[in-house]
This record gives structure tokens, C-alpha cells and sequence, in this order.
């Protein structure tokens, strides 16, 4: 006892109950910090499903290393490594020939002009983001097969739309509204980016790739979860998921496939991304080099 403080000799019973009880209040607010943490995930979770807004979840669940999917993992082979080519069908991305071929051995069963990544970066005004629109080189794996895909431009579109287009942006946070020229505000509706009147009407705004919402002399970046955060027809008909947002994926812009002019995906021509879905399967190997 002689190691003990004095107040713990002296106080006997009482000292140690003392201890004891912070002891358990300490692991009480840990467990409550734990339970609120979840319930908020499990909120955040229910409202992007309800949304129908997946591909958040996706990098939600990437960020907590819930998905297996993790590009840097695949690259240093997790995946890779766990899945031998021998004698099944392979896809092999040329970045320099912007080429994909489909090949079993030597064979070649398919092959097409592609699009590659630009390898040109962005940089956000005033520092900070940086985006880098390059193809990942190495060994992954088709990972999930998607029919005609939605896609959910991330915040790197609307500033390289605006910079292109020598305006400014704004982030429009849900339950917030933009004064208009015209006396009627921008604001959130449901899951809509509306137009609201002062009688009261509301327009939701539509939107698609070069058709951004502009306000204030500003490109709007509406909210994840959003439909006007949903572009239709820009990936194609068919995309092949590789994980981390990289894909092989059709294009509304066809005059593009054959050059390095991507943000890191490859494209492909719709009837030809249309002819190698049917033929690969979730799991083959994809060497890009």
C-alpha cells in the first residue's frame, strides 16, 4: 500500500468507489460517443438509399473500408493476386494505343478504340482539392456490371464546367435559397433543385452535362441525393464497375473514343461497350499498362 496515494490509504472503501465510478462513466460516454456515431451512419445511410443516391454510399462505405473494392487495394494486389488469368478470358487496356482488347491466351475474342485519362489536373481555387485525371495503371478486376448507368458528377465537374466557362461557384445546401433576378429564389424541394416563385409555384430545374444550373453568375453544385445531382446518358449504355469510380463505360460523346481525353475512365463506343458486356463476366481480370 505504501505505492498509493495518500487519499486512497486514508479513504479506504470510498476512494476506491470513486475510482471505480469513473472507470464506468468513462466507458458509458465511450459507448454513447459509439451508439450516436452508428445512428447517425444508419441516418445518413436510409436517407441516401431513400434518395436513391448509391454512389455516395459507395464512397461513404469506401472512406470506412466497408468496400473490398478499394482501388489502392486492388493495385497492390489483394484482389488481383487472388485471381490467376490461365486459360479464362482477360480485358487489356492500352493507355498509349488507347486500345482494349478481350483475349483468352492469345486469342484476341474482341477489341475496340477506347478513350483513356487526360492526365491533366485541377486544381481548386485558393488551394486545397486537387484532381488528377489519369487511368490507373496495373491489375484490377470487373467488379459489377451496370446497364444503362446514371451518373453522379463529383464536385470536380462543376468547377472544371465553371472554369471552362469563366464563371464562379456556389453549393447549395438543402433548405437553403438564392435570390434570382426575377424576384423567385433557388432553393430544394423534396428531392428536386426548384425554382420557387413567389405565388408559390414551384419548376424543378433540368440539367445534363453542359447544361449546369447558373445563378448569380455561378454553376449551382446542387446536393448529393438530388436528381438534378444525376446525369442521364453521359457513361452510356453499359458500364463495367472497377471500383473507386473507375469503369469501362460507354459515351455520349463518341468523337472522343481513340484519344487520351478522359477523367481516368475508359470509354468506349455504345455499340461496342454493348458487344464486350454480354461477353465478360464480373471477375475478369483487366490489365491496364
Amino acid at each position: 500500500m505504501a505505492g498509493l496515494p495518500k487519499f486512497v490509504r486514508s479513504g479506504g472503501i470510498v476512494a476506491w468507489t470513486l475510482i471505480a465510478s469513473v472507470i464506468v462513466l468513462a466507458a458509458a460516454s465511450t459507448a454513447l460517443l459509439a451508439d450516436t456515431l452508428d445512428l447517425r451512419y444508419e441516418r445518413d445511410v436510409s436517407r441516401m438509399v431513400f434518395n436513391d443516391n448509391l454512389g455516395v454510399l459507395e464512397n461513404v462505405q469506401r472512406e470506412l473500408g466497408i468496400r473490398s473494392d478499394s482501388l489502392d487495394a486492388i493495385l497492390n494486389g489483394a484482389v488481383a493476386d487472388s485471381v490467376p488469368i490461365g486459360d479464362r478470358p482477360y480485358l487489356v487496356v492500352s493507355i498509349a494505343e488507347n486500345r482494349v482488347w478481350y483475349k483468352r491466351g492469345q486469342e484476341i475474342l474482341f477489341e475496340a478504340p477506347v478513350a483513356t485519362g487526360s492526365g491533366k489536373v485541377l486544381v481548386k481555387e485558393g488551394g486545397g482539392d486537387r484532381w488528377k485525371f489519369e487511368t490507373p495503371r496495373g491489375r484490377l478486376v470487373v467488379l459489377e456490371k451496370e446497364e444503362n448507368p446514371a451518373w453522379i458528377p463529383p464536385d470536380w465537374h462543376f468547377i472544371e464546367a465553371a472554369r471552362n466557362r469563366g464563371l464562379g461557384v456556389t453549393r447549395l445546401q438543402r433548405g437553403q435559397t438564392v435570390p434570382l433576378p426575377d424576384g423567385a429564389v433557388l432553393t430544394t424541394s423534396g428531392s428536386d433543385v426548384v425554382r420557387q416563385y413567389p405565388d408559390g409555384r414551384v419548376e424543378p430545374y433540368t440539367v445534363a452535362d453542359g447544361r449546369e444550373i447558373v445563378a448569380g453568375g455561378s454553376i449551382v453544385i446542387p446536393p448529393f441525393g438530388t436528381t438534378q445531382r444525376k446525369y442521364a446518358d453521359v457513361l452510356g449504355t453499359r458500364r463495367l464497375k472497377l471500383g473507386d469510380g473507375y469503369a469501362l463505360h460507354g459515351t455520349n460523346r463518341p468523337e472522343t473514343v481513340g484519344s487520351s481525353v478522359s477523367h481516368g475512365c475508359v470509354r468506349l463506343r455504345n455499340d461496342d461497350i454493348e458487344k464486350l458486356y454480354d461477353m465478360v463476366e464480373v471477375g475478369t481480370p483487366v490489365d491496364i499498362y
